[in-house]
């Protein structure tokens, strides 16, 4: 994979569920391969707006999104086979085991029968989940529920991942385990766009960042970046302190 080839890009789109009263407001970022950058705001900031627009949920009312170099309109299969999508909130079939989801992400994403048997076996070592391997996602745990998530998306191994808070419901192992694994994607030269409130955990794994804020964009970059446009100091500086800087004028709420 070309590392530092752009894999998402976010080209001045507008967009929201009326056109009288957008949510978002002529935002424009790009992801490359072999980058993991995070997506923070308040709530209500456009976070979720923003990833349903990649994801193909919602349609910008002006601008446009690329993944991977293609459209949603030019061509849905290859756009939507070049992401996968861990939610916040776990969707599974209830009664489908977890080795199910794993054999049906495989199928839809036409992994190869090998490679699908030495990942998924690495997989449910990975995130304890071997004893569950036969269980119904009916009678999983909130937190089980979002590592058969995390399975299925790091399973498909697309060139960009979207992952919306990922942490919830996650044990200490579960959370470690993720983040070792988003690192081990990245090297191998997938994109990255991670939404979560914990700001130290994201100032620590991600490359870039984008703070959004009133359904535009505060500020983007690397953290001296970030840093420079809240008006701090470069040295010794938090993503933290700047982003209080610059969605609440200094006052963490």
């Amino acid at each position: 994979m070309d590392f530092m080839k752009p894999i998402l890009q976010v080209k001045n789109v507008t967009g929201g569920y009326s056109p009288r009263k957008p949510v978002l407001h002529d935002i424009s970022f790009e992801i490359s391969s072999g980058e993991m950058v995070g997506l923070i705001g308040l709530n209500g900031a456009g976070k979720s707006t923003t990833i349903k627009h990649i994801l193909g949920l919602m349609k910008p009312q002006q601008g446009q999104v690329q993944v991977n170099g293609t459209t949603l309109d030019e061509d849905p299969e290859k756009y939507r086979a070049a992401f996968s999508y861990v939610p916040e909130s776990p969707v599974l079939f209830d009664e489908l085991t977890v080795e199910e989801h794993l054999r049906l992400t495989g199928m839809a994403y036409t992994v190869n029968e090998a490679e699908f048997e030495q990942k998924k076996e690495k997989l449910l070592e990975q995130y304890q989940m071997l004893p569950k391997r036969k269980a119904f996602a009916a009678h999983l745990s909130k937190g089980m529920r979002q590592k058969v998530m995390i399975m299925n998306a790091l399973l498909a191994n697309p060139p960009l991942y979207i992952i919306d808070e990922p942490f919830l419901g996650l044990d200490p192992l579960g959370i470690r385990s993720l983040l070792d694994q988003l690192v081990e994607v990245k090297e191998q030269g997938g994109a990255i766009l991670m939404s979560s409130h914990i700001l130290s955990t994201v100032e620590m794994y991600c490359d870039r960042f984008i703070v959004m804020h009133q359904g535009a964009i505060a500020a983007q970059g690397t953290l001296e970046q970030i840093l420079e446009a809240a008006g701090l100091t470069v040295q010794g500086g938090t993503l933290e302190e700047a982003f209080y800087k610059l969605v609440a004028g200094g006052r963490p709420q």
